[in-house]
């Protein structure tokens, strides 16, 4: 895939540490063992480890040099508590009760990342969504001049000229119903990320409308969300409102949008709502031939990423090299 061995290369120089907070996972244990033999990204597991060497053996998983770290029998655990209560003193968490939400993988390996013991965390094999973004709000935050966290699913599959065709589509996962300021930061983040693996950006905010075309409350939205985007990013390629084929057919685009440097050219594409984006990047994931790898979540102030329950080991690891990259 375009982008993986820019990014392995890039953590051979600089090398990483990821958490992953299901450490007995017989996927994340064989990610782990792949991510320790190409040695440039050290994993740290979460659980007891007699535990976590007993189920990577019966897996035949080799896990040597990996760190393991039981939130039971952690020594810096009441160092953690103190500044998760400090953290969360606006709420008022005393040193029990944080003792008590420390002791899930989900909050421990966040509170890692924000000690600086791990430069990031990949969770959710077992955890829901939510499990894994309400930690990364409370303890990691926003970053500065953001004010949301959103998410963002980047798309491969090989083209004709040999190379990969690379894409992004935001927000799929997160954000239920943006308004047009949310709009602008999801789409300043997902173009920071599309970078990422390449992508030169052309921003389309998708709509049922071109250019006025149709009417309506979120046409209106997505033209205004455009016209900040343009004003806040203007060293970015930036239109819109765009429908989908006037945003990638440029022939479409000949006929709908005249002189448009995006239309007919858009590898970035903005959604009015989660439903539309939710349906679009799978709509391009089994129809399409893309792989799709995400959510990847943006505007945090470490990278902290959340995997599909139903996800492989392979999906695993692509999304710790992306995770990490990301650091």
């Amino acid at each position: 895939m375009y982008g993986f061995g820019q990014m392995i290369n890039a953590l051979k120089q600089s090398p990483k540490t990821i958490v992953f907070t299901e450490g007995t996972d017989s996927r994340i244990l064989e990610a782990a063992s792949r991510l320790l033999a190409g040695n440039f990204l050290t994993p740290i597991l979460l659980g007891k480890p007699e535990e976590v060497e007993a189920a990577a053996e019966d897996a035949g998983y080799n896990i040597r040099g990996a760190q393991i770290i039981d939130p039971e029998n952690y020594d810096r655990f009441e160092e953690m508590v103190e500044l998760f209560c400090e953290i969360r003193k606006s709420k008022g968490v005393t040193p029990e009760q944080a003792r008590k939400i420390l002791s899930g993988g989900n909050y421990f390996g966040t509170m890692l990342v924000k000690m600086g013991v791990a430069d990031c965390l990949l969770g959710g094999a077992t955890y829901s969504t939510a499990d894994t973004v309400r930690p990364a709000l409370q303890i990691i935050k926003t970053k500065p001049g953001n004010s949301i966290v959103s998410s963002c699913f980047i798309l491969v599959r090989p083209a004709a000229t040999g190379e990969n065709e690379v894409i992004a589509m935001a927000d799929c996962a997160i954000n239920i119903k943006p308004n047009e300021d949310e709009l602008v930061e999801i789409a300043g983040e997902t173009v920071k990320c599309g970078r990422v693996f390449g992508i030169d950006p052309k921003v389309a905010f998708l709509s049922y409308s071109t250019f006025g075309s149709g009417k309506g409350e979120d046409v209106t939205k997505m033209a205004n969300a455009a016209a900040k985007a343009k004003e806040k990013y203007p060293d970015v390629p930036i239109e819109g409102e765009l429908q989908f084929d006037a945003a990638v057919s440029p022939r479409v685009a000949r006929t709908k949008c005249k002189g448009s440097a995006v239309a007919g050219h858009a590898n970035v594409f903005v959604f009015p709502d989660i439903n539309a984006g939710n349906i679009g990047y799978k709509i391009a994931q089994r129809m399409g031939n893309f792989d799709a790898y995400g959510p990847i979540l943006l505007g945090l102030n470490a990278p902290i990423n959340d995997l599909s329950r139903g996800c492989n080991a392979i999906e695993v690891y692509s999304m710790a090299i992306i995770t990490a990259a990301l650091a």
